[in-house]
């Protein structure tokens, strides 16, 4: 069956289901669409947070408290990205607000930077239940949302945070300690990302935060460079 339905899509010609029996008929019924991405492309701030939060393009949204749109300051020159909330956030609504978040927090502080200063932002918009990690679809719905996030920002730097983070921005699959240490660029723009790890990373191994801190480093002289 599977060879069949490969020869049949490779011919592009559309598969039919059999609807389980209702003990009366049977009617063929065809494999359900995708759900259409909505364009966001010329939507502003709010607009777009409605949308985020009205979003139904995957399942996560029968298992979520409410979207975590993102949070700060909608001028900053500094982006910041995760990876998905947890359950603190979809509780409050708001991305890193947990001991990871008080530890980005602090990581931004020594550079100098509070965190209304910057934006703060996930890969996804919802929390994935027990935390795994997100699947492919689900950022793939999700994408857009943060691709307007971006472009409505236009930040002088973004710090990628954590592995699925820095993978997804940068569409690659290269570890992340092979990821940091580098000026990326971001998609097709000028705008660089540093990828670094994941607060929830550094609370589990401490001894790693002095590569953090370097990241940090390259990061704020990335952006002293830009600016001179």
């Amino acid at each position: 069956m599977n060879r069949q339905r490969q020869y049949l899509d490779a011919m592009g010609i559309q598969a039919w289901q059999l609807r389980a029996s209702t003990g009366t008929d049977f009617k063929s019924v065809p494999d359900q669409p995708a759900p259409q991405r909505p364009d966001v492309s010329a939507l502003n701030w709010d607009t777009l947070q409605v949308t985020v939060s009205q979003c139904r393009l995957c399942e996560l949204h029968t298992s979520r408290t409410q979207t975590v749109f993102g949070v700060g300051n909608r001028n900053a020159d500094w982006l910041v990205i995760g990876e998905a909330p947890g359950k603190d956030e979809d509780l409050q609504g708001e991305p890193f607000v947990g001991r990871a978040g008080q530890l980005l927090n602090a990581m931004l502080q020594a550079v100098g930077l509070k965190r209304e200063q910057v934006y703060i932002a996930n890969i996804l918009k919802c929390r994935p239940p027990n935390n795994r990690d997100p699947k492919p679809a689900e950022v793939l719905c999700c994408e857009p949302y943060l691709q307007r996030q971006i472009e409505l920002l236009q930040p002088r730097i973004i710090l990628a945070v954590g592995r699925i983070a820095a993978q997804n921005l940068l569409k690659t699959e290269t570890p992340i300690g092979k990821l940091r240490g580098t000026v990326h660029r971001y998609a097709d723009s000028t705008i660089p990302v540093i990828a670094t790890y994941h607060p929830a990373y550094l609370l589990r191994s401490p001894l790693e935060k002095r590569k953090a801190w370097a990241d940090l480093q390259l990061a704020l002289a990335t952006v002293r460079e830009a600016a001179s």
